[in-house]
């Protein structure tokens, strides 16, 4: 087992790729909230992608240049707990820095998720709980 070239490891399968593109024409309110928010560059000049596949999984929204992830997660969440875990964990170990949200977080405290996503792409250093993937609580 040598090792991956970048091309290789972000090489993205035709399947993930056509469920992606599902996924965006059926976002949640939460996420089309979300995403009038960040995209276009609104939030700094940062640009986003919505449901961005990293193989195997689909980030809900990844900022390429920052190497930012962010979670939208609803109530069926609470009974995939291990799954999501996981899904941080590889995702962390391919470098990515992941943000995880209820979406009742964005619907009652928009500004504070905002406010956290903004922190996230202007400073270099991170909080253990933010790398563990813990999802954010809104103060």
């Amino acid at each position: 087992m040598g090792v991956v070239s970048l091309n290789q490891r972000l090489r993205v399968k035709p399947q993930s790729k056509n469920h992606a593109r599902t996924l965006r024409t059926n976002l949640t309110l939460a996420e089309q909230r979300l995403w009038n928010a960040l995209r276009s560059k609104q939030l700094h000049g940062h640009r986003f992608r919505r449901q961005h596949p990293i193989h195997p999984y689909i980030a809900d929204f990844a900022c390429i240049e920052k190497m930012l992830v962010i979670e939208l997660d609803g109530g069926q969440h609470q009974e995939r707990i291990q799954y999501d875990e996981n899904r941080t964990a590889f995702m962390q170990t391919q470098g990515w820095q992941v943000l995880r949200f209820w979406n009742n977080d964005v619907s009652q405290n928009f500004d504070g998720v905002l406010a956290i996503i903004n922190n996230a792409l202007t400073i270099t250093l991170r909080s253990s709980y933010e790398k563990n993937g813990a999802r954010q609580k809104i103060i």
